[in-house]
């Protein structure tokens, strides 16, 4: 016991430790990364908050605006048209584009037009006269650029990590105040290639700020974002710290970091300050998209409205716009928490938002020493624990650490605005319950193999399990129970086998008696014995069962049927039909082991017993497949039953009624009910010795079902009692005398 302890120590350690290589990143495991991501994702979307005063609106370049304005591209004489109206006449703080603007807006009539006015058609009046009227309508570059120029205009730009070559556009000005040695102590994103905006346009807006994304999940989902990115030895911001900061007085860029080597002077970036706004962020400057919502939770705006001016002034007075697309083939959709598919520009307006609310979630460095912390705990204690427990306290211990594990990194999330590892160690304490509970299963598989052999020959396998949980149920010593038993027997059986050979005769009784088997172990019975092509199970035992009656009338009537399939198959097979009785009864029966100290039988005894032996024999007699006694019949009201004989059956003193079950009443036609309402009526005109009246309904009966047996049975009593009549103290009992 101790050196199977001691295993289940060892594996409990070993796993730990894997768990442990993990969190410290000197061993990779995907499974609980994305288990990680996971639980961030439905973290997120089960936090999100109900009330946001929303800082940022979405300009949108929508179906409506393309309608009046045309396909986009828009010429920039509308775009400038569009900035001008927001500062001028909605006074908006701040707009950012989430479009990048890297080639001119000219087309071949605008510079064929230029050339003309500066060929010898310069001294002529008319056409000079003509050009100048329309050449407002030209350069229109240049009107975008005097739209944007002491306005708080943010571009975008698209940074590349790959493509050193890409050199397209203007960049905007670094971020100020950070020398060389600064971006050094840092572990930001390089980019190697960037695509940028005209410089024309960017020499006029106030600056610019990238809209890709390098810290993309390997899952493709965008759950954080980096406000910096490094190119050149320069810092550049993304589109959203750009637009927070020209929507900020007080804008100073500052960072914030942990030394945590001291010797080599080695930092980890930690905070950005925009004045006095912290910033949590990764090493990588990333910082957690804080979304407050699925798509649309910011107020879109179409471009068209706010053109011709339907808009009331307050909804955009000293809001940010973001200059974005609804558009269908427009979108520029994006993977998140929320949705698969999720429109970029909003992902920029949720980092703006949670920025100027500061409800930006943060996952320092020092996390990672808490969650190798945290597994050490969980996985010394869950090791050294749970084997000594039983398996219901096991669970309460496994419950308990779930709960634990849970509630600090809720109150981290809601209080603390922390985001801290919760995949690995419900991982781990899953993990550590499974391998204490295999084991248990191992070691409780023996016991049930035990149980097995011990009464595999009696009960189905399915119920091993069952009898394992309720040993206390179990009783080999004896003891009486009401139960149900039933007998059935092969018709005709000794012909049968005497013309067959005895390999051909083995395999014709396991061909039957299988089918027949399994019936009885799909409801529950329990084998009592073989004899020869007879059976002989019983219900109620070793397992009590509150249905047994019903089990094995069910179990009698399924058998029926399988007999119906295998006659079938028998004729194919060149093999005699089959045909079987079945006698059922219920009541007090002694059940135990029984026999002596070389064998002994798990049996039941008793007169039910009895009964219902010789009810399997009385189908013979009256021509029918399956009999009940009244007791099963009482049982298992749910049946439709046809009333055979009140008898006293050889060796009872007592009579009993027996019945033939017809099955579930609802099932039961109205025809065949009302047959044997008039049999049942006929029954009591014959215990009544009303011989004439009896005999009338019973030959009315005959005529129409010329092969029931039992009505010849009685209209041959009718005749005999005519002539011998039973004497007025009758009572209707006709005895048996064989069995």
């Amino acid at each position: 016991m101790l050196k199977q302890r001691f295993l289940r120590y060892g594996l409990g350690l070993a796993l730990t430790f894997l768990f442990i290589l993990h969190a410290s990143q000197h061993l990779r495991i995907p499974v609980i990364n994305s288990l990680e991501n996971l639980a961030y994702d439905f973290h997120v979307q089960i936090s999100l908050p109900e009330n946001v005063d929303k800082h940022v609106l979405i300009i949108d370049i929508d179906e409506k605006s393309m309608s009046a304005i045309g396909q986009w591209p828009w010429s920039r004489d509308v775009l400038a048209n569009l900035v001008d109206t927001l500062f001028d006449y909605y006074k908006i703080n701040v707009i950012g584009f989430d479009i990048l603007f890297a080639e001119q807006d000219e087309d071949a009539r605008d510079r064929i037009l230029s050339s003309m006015a500066n060929s010898p058609l310069a001294d002529n009046s008319d056409f000079q006269q003509l050009y100048n009227q329309i050449a407002p309508s030209l350069f229109r570059d240049q009107k975008f650029a005097n739209a944007l120029v002491n306005r708080k205009t943010v571009l975008g730009i698209v940074f590349d990590q790959d493509d050193s070559s890409l050199r397209k556009g203007t960049l905007p000005e670094p971020v100020p105040d950070f020398d060389q040695s600064i971006i050094n102590s840092f572990s930001f994103i390089r980019a190697a290639g960037y695509s940028a905006n005209l410089q024309l346009l960017q020499s006029q807006a106030l600056t610019a700020g990238y809209f890709d994304n390098p810290l993309l999940d390997e899952d493709g989902i965008f759950r954080r974002v980096p406000l910096l990115q490094e190119y050149d030895g320069k810092l550049y911001e993304s589109l959203a710290l750009a637009v927070t900061r020209a929507a900020l007085k007080d804008n100073a860029l500052k960072l914030g970091f942990s030394t945590f080597d001291e010797a080599s002077g080695e930092k980890s970036l930690e905070w950005i300050y925009i004045g006095p706004i912290a910033i949590p962020v990764d090493e990588h400057a990333g910082v957690l998209i804080p979304y407050i919502g699925k798509h649309h939770s910011f107020q879109y705006i179409s471009a068209i409205d706010i053109i011709e001016k339907n808009i009331p002034v307050d909804i955009l007075q000293n809001k940010i716009g973001l200059f974005g697309t609804s558009a269908a083939g427009l979108l520029d959709l994006r993977t998140t928490p929320l949705q698969a598919a999720f429109p970029g520009v909003e992902v920029h307006a949720n980092i703006i938002q949670g920025i100027l609310d500061q409800t930006i979630k943060h996952q320092p460095e020092y996390i990672l020493g808490f969650e190798i912390l945290l597994l050490l705990i969980l996985g010394l204690a869950l090791t050294f624990i749970l084997p000594v427990l039983s398996p219901v306290w096991g669970s309460l211990c496994m419950a308990l650490a779930f709960a634990i594990v849970v509630t600090i990194n809720a109150t981290a999330w809601n209080n603390w605005q922390m985001v801290l590892p919760i995949a690995s160690p419900l991982l781990l304490i899953l993990l550590l319950y499974m391998l204490n509970m295999t084991y248990g299963f191992f070691v409780e598989s023996r016991g049930k193999r035990q149980l097995t052999h011990l009464f595999g020959q009696y009960v189905p396998p399915d119920l091993v399990d069952e009898m394992s949980r309720n040993l206390a149920e179990i009783n080999l010593d004896g003891e009486i129970r009401d139960m149900s038993v039933l007998f059935t027997d092969v018709r005709n059986f000794t012909n049968i086998s005497e013309s067959m050979e005895p390999k051909e005769l083995t395999e014709f009784i396991n061909a039957f008696l299988t089918p027949l088997t399994r019936v009885i172990h799909h409801n529950r019975g329990t084998i009592d014995k073989y004899m020869g092509d007879a059976i002989m199970a019983f219900w109620g035992a070793p397992l009590e069962d509150r249905q047994h009656a019903r089990n094995a009338l069910i179990s009698g009537m399924e058998m029926l049927q399988a007999t119906q399939q295998m006659r079938r198959e028998f004729r194919q097979r060149g093999w005699p039909e089959i045909h079987i009785g079945v006698g059922i009864n219920s009541g007090p029966m002694n059940v135990g082991n029984k026999g002596s100290e070389f064998r002994v039988d798990y049996t039941v005894l008793g007169d039910a017993v009895n009964l219902g032996s010789r009810l399997e024999g009385l189908t013979k007699t009256y021509g029918v497949e399956i009999i009940t006694s009244e007791y099963t019949r009482h049982a298992v009201p749910e049946f439709e039953y046809r009333e055979l004989d009140l008898v006293r059956v050889k060796g009872k003193d007592k009579p009993v009624r027996i019945y033939e079950p017809i099955g579930l009443i609802e099932h039961i036609d109205i025809s065949t009910r009302n047959s044997i309402k008039k049999f049942h009526h006929a029954i009591k005109l014959y215990r009544a010795q009303k011989w004439d009246d009896a005999e009338q309904e019973i030959f009315a009966l005959s005529q129409s079902e010329p092969k029931r047996s039992i009505y010849m049975i009685y209209l041959d009593r009718i005749a005999y009692y005519r002539n011998h009549p039973p004497g007025n103290n009758w009572d209707g009992v006709f005895t048996h005398t064989q069995k």
